[in-house]
């Protein structure tokens, strides 16, 4: 018996929780869980506590997860038109979009509570204002009315480094401020690449994503430009914080295959290259982060 159009769908208790956890985007917090573990490790010179590291994981996991569950509350409209985002759970009408918004917030203010008892206040006021950016800065003005919308908006993803450093040495210091620039400039070619593949996406919902806009061969211009600046400030962070041979060398090597294949897309600026960059993008950023624990635990 086939369900009528207009005849809302019934989801089961399973279905309404993944889609939850979906609202989350469990992927983009595993990355962003990726760069703060390891500069923890930087921070302490050693291998940080084990329940500060545990703390500042779960504390990390809820502020990103309400910042991605209200991004979805506010992209609800467009996210139907695009293919990559069609199967969304607010898309699909797991859930309402008053109980996703309700959702984000009880956990957004878990995570700053977490974080303030469990870790330290300044790592909650951090991890929250990479919230209220991603939500008021990035969401709900860039996104739809600039070409910089990644790269201002970006800045909300390099703050976990941050919040790291801080868990552990409640401080900031140039060490830190370097790393969350070397996060901010690997965003823009790692979302770039990926948006040449939805480029067309992009145009249907009207959002100026970058390859939407310009010629992809302008595209692949920008992403060199970033791609460089990413890499040189690897190399800078290696005498700011202290790193050995093992990080300079990998820093060394992983820059200059990300070159390689950024200038790759400035060749020939097809989906096919640019998912390659991105797919290396997120291969690199763990590889890098990995090789500053390596080389902390070595010296």
């Amino acid at each position: 018996m086939s369900t009528s159009p207009t005849e809302a769908r019934v989801f089961s208790v399973g279905e309404r929780l993944a889609g939850y956890v979906a609202l989350t985007k469990p992927r983009i917090i595993e990355l962003l869980l990726v760069t703060t573990v390891p500069t923890m490790f930087v921070a302490q010179g050693g291998v940080p506590s084990i329940w500060l590291m545990v703390a500042t994981v779960i504390g990390g996991t809820l502020a990103a997860g309400g910042a991605n569950a209200v991004n979805m509350v506010v992209d609800r409209d467009i996210d139907g038109l695009m293919e990559r985002t069609m199967n969304r759970p607010l898309v699909r009408g797991v859930m309402s979009p008053r109980a996703a918004l309700t959702f984000a917030v009880c956990i957004e203010v878990a995570a700053f509570t977490w974080l303030f008892a469990t870790v330290n206040p300044l790592s909650a006021v951090l991890a929250v204002s990479a919230t209220f950016f991603y939500v008021f800065v990035y969401s709900l003005w860039l996104k739809r009315t600039t070409t910089q919308n990644i790269v201002i908006g970006g800045a909300a993803g390099a703050v976990p480094v941050l919040v790291g450093w801080s868990a552990v040495t409640n401080t900031l210091d140039w060490a830190p401020v370097v790393l969350f620039l070397i996060v901010f400039f690997w965003t823009p070619p790692h979302f770039w690449a990926l948006a040449i593949r939805y480029r067309d996406d992009y145009s249907a919902a009207s959002v100026p994503m970058l390859p939407s806009v310009v010629t992809l061969a302008d595209t692949a211009r920008r992403i060199i430009f970033y791609s460089v600046v990413l890499v040189g400030l690897t190399l800078v962070f290696a005498p700011v914080a202290g790193m050995g041979l093992v990080y300079l060398g990998s820093a060394l090597i992983l820059g200059l295959l990300f070159g390689a294949m950024a200038a790759a897309v400035r060749s020939d600026p097809s989906e096919r290259t640019a998912m390659r960059l991105f797919s290396y993008s997120i291969t690199y950023m763990t590889l890098l982060f990995a090789a500053m624990v390596v080389d902390v635990l070595v010296r």
